[in-house]
């Protein structure tokens, strides 16, 4: 399944992207198709309801056209743990020596901003960089996870633009990677049992249609399976929880000359089984 978060008029819902019907209609509100028991995405992970969403959306209608909603965070997590110099060749472009485990900080929710809105380049600087990333969503809580087991607890993934003020985060990494409305998420949750292998997804990012990175998850230094079983160490893990991965080599701060995000570039997040993550730039 595709998990959506959408607003059509004054309703804020959550919903599934399905096959169009012959009006067009792609968007089943799983709201309604449950009976009204899930409120929210959130609702339905912590509730551990999956399986009821997919049996419950099995024939229901679509409703509406994804081209007629705003679009939502799929969801906002109570904690983004995201990863730094995660890909071998990411890692030599900054001069960074391989990690022997992973290099965690945190995002803020109010950080991200939904897909197809605007990331903000902040006034006080002109360093604004893109990070394409695959992101793992937790749907089963935990601590302690065996990486043979970090697969049960995971809901399913999504596109992250790690979006990082660079001149900032030199300073102080929680400041360069929080600025308001500098990252994004989505635009869509797709569910675990649709990834056959998590180690073959083809990352792209693209700015204006370039591309400017490109990778497979299977270039990872730390697997997904690692990284959700070493955040349980210190971190119990729950439903809605996201881990970001890292991002390949390519990032426009060690571009020559530095490839500096501006206002009207659009950034691309494109991972294949997931889908496509997109953003215009402006000012602040």
């Amino acid at each position: 399944m595709k998990l959506l978060s959408y607003r059509h008029t004054d309703d804020l819902s959550w919903g599934v992207l399905v096959t169009p019907d012959a009006h067009g209609r792609d968007i089943v509100n799983g709201r309604a198709a449950t009976d009204g028991r899930y409120a929210t995405l959130e609702a339905v992970l912590e509730a551990g309801a999956l399986d009821h969403v997919a049996t419950a959306i099995t024939d229901a209608p679509p409703s509406l056209r994804a081209s007629e909603v705003e679009w939502r965070l799929p969801l906002r997590p109570r904690k983004l743990l995201a990863v730094g110099g995660n890909y071998r060749e990411h890692a030599q472009e900054i001069g960074m020596t391989e990690p022997a485990a992973p290099i965690f900080f945190s995002r803020f929710a109010d950080s991200l901003v939904a897909p197809g809105a605007a990331l903000v380049r902040p006034r006080v600087s002109s360093h604004f960089d893109f990070e394409g990333e695959l992101a793992v969503v937790i749907g089963k809580p935990g601590r302690y996870i065996d990486v043979a087991d970090a697969a049960r607890h995971i809901a399913g993934y999504t596109c992250f633009n790690d979006g990082s003020v660079r001149d900032f985060q030199k300073q102080s990494i929680e400041a360069g990677k929080n600025f308001h409305a500098s990252g994004s998420l989505g635009p869509w949750i797709v569910t675990a049992d649709e990834i056959d292998d998590p180690t073959r997804c083809e990352l792209r990012t693209r700015i204006n249609g370039e591309v400017m990175q490109q990778a497979s998850t299977g270039e990872l230094i730390h697997s997904v399976g690692m990284l959700v079983a070493y955040a349980s160490t210190f971190t119990p893990l729950a439903p809605g929880d996201v881990i970001a991965t890292g991002t390949p080599a390519g990032i426009g701060a060690r571009r020559t000359p530095p490839r500096w995000l501006r206002p009207g570039d659009v950034v691309e997040i494109d991972i294949s089984g997931i889908g496509v993550l997109r953003n215009e730039v402006v000012d602040e």
